[in-house]
């Protein structure tokens, strides 16, 4: 399986589980900020924003920032 068969497959499970999805991106990028310096909070932040689009969520603009 291709890097694009398994994004493919990867955006179907997100559309089937779009709750558990936001979840998991909550709960790395919460590890990932509590591991890292604040002052790449932000480009943590957009990173999650880029993997909500490419699952076709959209951007985070619920999380408060």
């Amino acid at each position: 399986m291709g890097f694009d068969d398994a994004l493919n497959k990867a955006k179907d499970l997100a559309g089937d589980n779009p709750e558990q999805v936001d979840q998991a991106l909550d709960a790395a990028s919460e590890q990932i900020k509590e591991r890292t310096p604040d002052s790449v909070d932000e480009q943590v932040d957009s990173g999650v924003d880029a993997a909500r689009e490419q699952f076709g969520q959209g951007g985070d603009d619920n999380q408060g920032r």
